[in-house]
């Protein structure tokens, strides 16, 4: 931007400097021209007075038309009678005559009397010369030398360049200065929106503490008023942040308190349904509705555990953070998943030795427990369930792959939202007909994988497609693990 100005100034001011050339070099160019037109006639005239003086038979005797007392060096005069000429010269510096060329004759025959003076070239060199009919029926030419008009014009040439040269220059290092000091506010309300640009905006409290200098945002400058109103903007966004951050810590704890508070009704629904179990005799359909009620309250103490770490996660409570083997970990989370579903086929990809992180055993289960239910949730019996782990530079790395349906595109960048379900039926994660996702989920699961592996300093990713699914993790390895 600042280069692209600089440019545009220097190419206007060339263009302002070369028409000031070119109208000043035409002005001078007439003015010298009128002037040599008038010493043109003033050596007519000496010439035509030299020309009625009584002469005698021999050339040496005729009238001294170049006589150096009353005509300029380099002055031309020359005679035409009869289609020739008949006496011609040039007025040399030792005060002689030079005579004409055949060249010169010839340009000075083709000259028409009346017609205004006019520049011909001649052997010495270029000259301004006027052709004038005498009563005596001769045609008097009389020419004066343009080289001082044109060492004139050179000499204005060559000075007009210069000084627009050293001008340019002079302007145009004063006008990057200036273009400097005035860019250099919107440089400071560049940085300022580049990092406001990098804050991280879309979830968690926020302090937008930037803001434009004092000093760029006076109101009473063009730059400055677009600071101030930048500052304006940044208020308005900080107080929008701050009111999302207080309606989120409200609605987060509203949910932690809340499923605190379930925790013990639904403990009570669950002790006085094995009670009645034990006590009381049903029938079949009684024992179907109690064992009902009996699994719902099971799943509705799922999703209030579930709540309540997240929340837990939410408010930064410290991790439990021990050696953590992942390869014994995924060994045991795949092996309770046989357990469950043995119509999906499942497979270990286990490095040798062990694969060491620094975590909280108890969550990095749970990790591992969402993963493996939710590939066995949402395909269908005979998928088969592939667990890698390995080592990448500095990371321990875990891979959950099924070959099953994959799940829709579209869903794929919101799978880890909370309470995101790609089936409006509220089937999981678009399980296709025949999945045992049919029995339906709470949306949460992968949520608290993303929240776990993040308060372990790790990252979680997911990629889709129809026979291949596959959710990546990468924890930091133990530090002296190697």
């Amino acid at each position: 931007m600042r280069t692209r100005l600089v440019l545009v100034a220097m190419a206007l001011l060339i263009t302002i400097c070369a028409a000031i050339g070119i109208s000043t070099f035409a002005s001078m160019n007439s003015f010298l021209t009128d002037q040599l037109d008038t010493q043109l006639g003033q050596a007519a005239e000496r010439s035509n007075d030299a020309g009625r003086r009584p002469q005698g038979d021999d050339d040496d005797s005729r009238p001294n038309f170049l006589n150096p007392e009353v005509q300029v060096v380099g002055t031309l005069s020359a005679r035409i009678a009869g289609g020739q000429v008949t006496s011609a010269g040039f007025l040399a510096g030792n005060a002689t005559r030079s005579p004409l060329s055949s060249g010169d004759r010839a340009s000075l025959l083709a000259l028409s009397p009346g017609a205004g003076p006019s520049d011909v070239s001649l052997s010495e060199g270029n000259y301004r010369v006027a052709a004038a009919q005498l009563p005596t029926g001769e045609v008097l030419i009389t020419g004066l030398p343009l080289a001082a008009k044109e060492n004139t014009l050179s000499s204005l040439v060559l000075t007009m360049v210069v000084y627009s040269l050293v001008g340019l220059l002079l302007i145009g290092l004063a006008g990057t200065v200036l273009i400097r000091r005035t860019m250099k506010p919107l440089e400071k309300l560049s940085d300022v929106a580049t990092r406001v640009s990098r804050l991280p905006l879309d979830a968690g409290e926020v302090a937008l503490a930037v803001r434009v200098p004092p000093v760029d945002a006076n109101p009473g400058t063009e730059v400055g008023s677009v600071g101030h109103a930048l500052n304006l903007m940044l208020d308005n966004v900080a107080n929008a942040l701050q009111a999302r951050q207080r309606s989120e810590t409200k609605v987060r704890q509203f949910v932690a308190d809340a499923s605190h508070e379930l925790r013990t009704p639904l403990t009570a629904i669950r002790g006085y349904t094995d009670l009645m179990r034990m006590t009381e005799k049903f029938t079949p359909d009684g024992e179907r509705s109690l064992a009902r009620v009996r699994s719902q309250s099971e799943r509705m103490t799922t999703l209030v555990e579930d709540l309540l770490l997240l929340a837990r996660l939410d408010e930064g409570q410290p991790l439990k953070l021990g050696e953590v083997d992942l390869s014994q970990l995924v060994v045991e989370s795949v092996s309770d998943e046989k357990v469950i579903a043995r119509q999906h086929l499942w497979t270990l990809d286990l490095p040798a030795d062990p694969v060491l992180v620094r975590g909280d055993a108890a969550q990095l289960q749970q990790v591992l427990i969402n993963l493996l239910s939710n590939a066995r949730k949402h395909t269908a019996p005979g998928t088969t369930v592939r667990s890698r782990v390995r080592v990448d530079g500095f990371f321990a790395e875990l891979t959950v792959t099924d070959d099953g349906g994959g799940i829709d595109p579209a869903f794929v960048d919101q799978a880890f939202a909370r309470f995101a379900r790609a089936d409006p039926s509220r089937k999981g994660l678009g399980a296709p007909a025949g999945a045992s996702g049919a029995e339906g989920t709470s949306g949460l699961g992968l949520s608290i994988v993303q929240s776990i592996v993040e308060a372990h300093g790790g990252t979680v990713s997911l990629s889709s497609r129809p026979g291949n699914t596959v959710f990546t993790l990468r924890i930091p390895l133990l530090a002296d693990a190697g």
